[in-house]
């Protein structure tokens, strides 16, 4: 009993750590502003579709209403009775007088990563050479391109990934995982930049330079990952380019999802992470420490303190991120659910251990040590 109380005493102490660091980057992150634009960067985006998420229509309109000249938009479906054609379509006719795009059929992916092959053929299409690649999922304002064009003028940057504030739908179960990714895993992107530089990019909405991209093979050889956002950031690090954390901000509209499908993609992010970044996985313990202070109650009730103790740190660093970085209104008034989110992520956590095969767009597949994915019939 000496020694587990021991070791969940130095995980604590740990967390309590970490959550000063999540403070101290969230002020780190926001110290640094993008330079002006001097000279406008023509820019290609590209938006994989499938099917019609939540929000669909008003995400593709916020790209039309872009403060930006001379960039264009790329939509690609798998199929051409693919719902999603029937928006952009719409979208396209109220906005007669937004930027050229078009919309490109690239029938059924032969890897497991339908996002890399969708990507990849878009990249083909694409005239200009900085890619802005962006999820369904994502609402921006008018300022995106521009910001990212002015980030883009700096000296060796070969890749800017956008950090985003998550947008829930109705259910309880996206509200929990927005107040998760809101105060937890953002907090998580801030120590790494902190701590070690952007060695990593998220996948919502990150721009690439055509000739990195090139040199790291292109979207078709990042068809067998599961996070070819991750080992897009991962290559350019490793290749001398600089990664970085733009300074603009998107919306990810996680919808709504009941709690079956949710915590499949809990799991499957988590198992992901496991594979990507094994020893930032092991890491995770320390990003949670309500669970480990309760813990610690349980094995001495007399310790009560450290729980009010921890709670307070918690609080400091989610609110750092929430507050400060993102200003998200669903911590502020939901910030009660914190708690409860942090519980279900740890759970969730230690689930991420066990386990290599995930169901990923109706398709089974096998999570290989290197983050590849073979799928299974």
């Amino acid at each position: 009993m000496v020694v587990i109380t021991a070791f969940l005493l130095a995980l604590l102490t740990g967390s309590l750590v970490y959550c000063v660091l999540t403070v101290l980057a969230a002020r780190r992150y926001l110290a640094v502003q993008p330079p002006s634009l001097r000279t406008p960067i023509a820019i290609s985006v590209l938006k994989p579709l499938s099917g019609v998420d939540e929000g669909l229509e008003e995400n593709l309109r916020s790209f039309f209403r872009q403060d930006y000249s001379g960039f264009e938009i790329l939509f690609a479906v798998h199929r051409a009775d693919d719902p999603a054609v029937a928006v952009v379509e719409k979208v396209r006719r109220e906005c007669p007088g937004g930027p050229a795009t078009r919309l490109i059929v690239t029938g059924e992916p032969p890897g497991p990563n339908a996002k890399a092959f969708s990507l990849e053929r878009m990249t083909q299409e694409a005239r200009h050479h900085l890619l802005v690649t962006s999820d369904s999922d994502a609402r921006v304002t008018p300022g995106l391109l521009k910001t990212i064009a002015s980030e883009f003028q700096e000296e060796g940057v070969g890749v800017a990934t956008c950090p985003y504030r998550a947008v829930p739908g109705r259910s309880v179960w996206s509200r929990l995982e927005a107040i998760g990714m809101n105060t937890e895993f953002l907090g998580g992107v801030l120590v790494a930049r902190m701590l070690e530089g952007m060695k990593f990019a998220l996948g919502p909405t990150m721009a690439i330079r055509r000739e990195v991209l090139k040199r790291m093979g292109g979207f078709g050889g990042l068809q067998d990952y599961l996070s070819e956002d991750f080992v897009i950031g991962k290559l350019a690090a490793e290749m001398g380019y600089r990664v970085l954390l733009s300074s603009y901000m998107i919306e990810h509209r996680i919808g709504s999802q009941p709690f079956g499908t949710n915590l499949r993609h809990r799991l499957r992010w988590a198992r992901g992470t496991r594979r990507s970044r094994p020893l930032g996985y092991w890491g995770q313990v320390f990003t949670n420490p309500l669970p480990l202070a309760v813990l610690l109650w349980a094995l001495e009730p007399g310790w009560w303190p450290l729980v009010v103790l921890t709670a307070l740190f918690r609080a400091a660093a989610a609110w750092a991120v929430a507050g400060w970085v993102l200003h998200d209104p669903l911590t502020r008034k939901r910030w009660w659910l914190v708690p409860v989110q942090d519980l279900l992520s740890f759970l969730v956590w230690i689930a991420g251990f066990f386990g290599n095969t995930i169901l990923w767009r109706g398709r089974k597949c096998y999570l290989s040590r290197d983050g590849r994915l073979r799928q299974m019939e």
